[in-house]
């Protein structure tokens, strides 16, 4: 992981600081609609943070796993690829 590591913990804590936020603005009783914006910015952090994990593990461990040329490696990869993509499309 530490190829993208730095990027992936900035986004990282800019969302747990705009979580932060959201819940100060529950507290403080702010408009709905309001608190459901910067809920959504959080959101949309998160997910960025989950896309650069998702380039750095292709990059990195799909394509090491591909130069080995061990199939079990490469189908445990594809496979992971898979199960993690399915739950991001529910999501």
């Amino acid at each position: 992981m530490a190829h993208n590591k730095d990027k992936v913990m900035i986004a990282m804590k800019k969302a747990k600081t705009s979580l932060n936020k959201v819940m100060k603005m529950i507290d403080d009783n702010k408009y709905c609609i309001d608190v459901i914006q910067q809920s959504l910015a959080v959101i949309g952090l998160l997910k960025s943070a989950n896309m650069t994990l998702l380039e750095g593990h292709v990059d990195h461990c799909v394509k090491n796993a591909c130069k080995s040329g061990r199939k079990k490696d490469i189908e445990e990869k594809m496979s992971e690829l898979i199960r993690v993509l399915k739950i991001a499309q529910t999501k």
